[in-house]
């Protein structure tokens, strides 16, 4: 019995290094922002940097906090004791449920991109629900901040409120520019 090779088969150079015709009729992303097939995508990046910076910003003044006061509770006395063990227990799942609400207060708000299709706005949000508004021409939009860039952005940030067309309302902060916003206020 023989084992099995390998068979080689040889290709002429010019057939690998021919042009690929589909590949040409193809055409470029449009300069206002890379595209998928149907639909615009635009990222949120300048409000996703401010949300993750004061996330940091916020989870470091609960842990010096938390430290602090697990410090002062061992050097008082009776720290050691079973109910003051109970106490820092109960004192620990606040810490807890503090973190995980600045975490989802922090990034809730902030989307991850926007897909702006034909027949309707697609905003991704930070933990992956997707919300369908009405399409770009028909969508209300009202600006209800502005935050300029700082060491938190490095663009400016908006805060918008975008409205479905059930009257629905949804507040987002947005990198400057991604909606048209009017600069009028509410009514």
């Amino acid at each position: 019995m023989s084992t099995p090779r390998a068979i080689r088969i040889p290709r002429s150079p010019a057939a690998t290094t021919a042009p690929n015709a589909t590949a040409a009729a193809v055409p470029p992303p449009a300069a206002g922002g890379p595209t998928r097939r149907d639909f615009e995508l635009r990222q949120n990046q300048a409000a996703n940097e401010r949300a993750r910076r004061l996330l940091v910003l916020y989870l470091g003044a609960l842990v010096v906090l938390y430290v602090g006061f697990l410090l002062l509770d061992r050097n008082s006395p009776g720290g050691t004791s079973s109910t003051a063990t109970t106490g820092m227990l109960y004192f620990s799942a606040i810490a807890v449920v503090l973190a995980v609400g600045g975490i989802w207060l922090a990034l809730g708000a902030v989307p991850r991109r926007i897909e702006i299709r034909s027949e309707s706005v697609v905003v991704v949000e930070a933990f992956g629900h997707r919300r369908t508004f009405p399409p770009l021409s028909e969508i209300r939009t009202y600006l209800l901040r502005r935050v300029a860039a700082s060491f938190l952005s490095s663009r400016p940030v908006e805060t918008v409120e975008v409205t479905d067309a059930d009257g629905h309302r949804r507040t987002y902060q947005l990198e400057e520019g991604i909606l048209p916003t009017p600069v009028n206020a509410r009514k």
